[in-house]
């Protein structure tokens, strides 16, 4: 890790705030140019008794020994899936508090409505009440034959069949019809 980053800058996972990001990334102490200049010291010299002069060397790819590479992949796999399964479970709270706050929303504007539709309901049953008595007042016969029909409308269908007696309250109105 050393001889890939320049610097000590902070990292995406450190800027995170997690504890474990000291253990990932240790302090750079020479960072790549100086390895770079280093290195290229060396192999000059050592270069040098075989007539060859080297004046640049830059790294293309940092190859690790393939029980070190299982071992890096499988450091940077897990640190991968802490911060997903971190995100995941950031994710999850804020749904379940938007599933709280849709509940409680349905749940006062479904009672408002009904509180609403009792309100409506109370005031036609106030006003048909007031109708009725209205008409009462004004033909009390009238209102007693409408209440009947009422009734029997209510009381009998197409199948129905009623035998009754000629005296029988049931069938006063439709007696009195010439």
């Amino acid at each position: 890790m050393d001889v890939v980053r320049t610097s000590n800058r902070q990292s995406s996972v450190e800027s995170q705030g997690d504890e474990d990001s000291e253990t990932l990334l240790q302090n750079i102490t020479s960072g790549r140019m100086a390895i770079t200049r280093e290195i290229l010291e060396r192999a000059t010299e050592r270069a040098a008794d075989l007539g060859i002069e080297l004046v640049d060397l830059r790294f293309k790819r940092i190859n690790y020994v393939e029980e070190v590479q299982k071992d890096v992949f499988a450091r940077m796999i897990a640190e991968r899936n802490r911060i997903a399964e971190r995100y995941r479970s950031e994710g999850e709270g804020e749904a379940a508090r938007i599933g709280g706050e849709k509940e409680r929303d349905l749940q006062r504007i479904q009672s408002e409505a009904y509180r609403e539709s009792q309100e409506i309901r109370g005031k036609a049953d106030g006003e048909a009440t007031g109708i009725y008595a209205r008409a009462y007042n004004k033909d009390a016969s009238f209102y007693a034959f409408m209440k009947s029909l009422e009734t029997y409308e209510k009381t009998l269908d197409k199948n129905s069949v009623l035998i009754l007696t000629t005296d029988a309250d049931f069938l006063r109105y439709l007696k009195s019809i010439p």
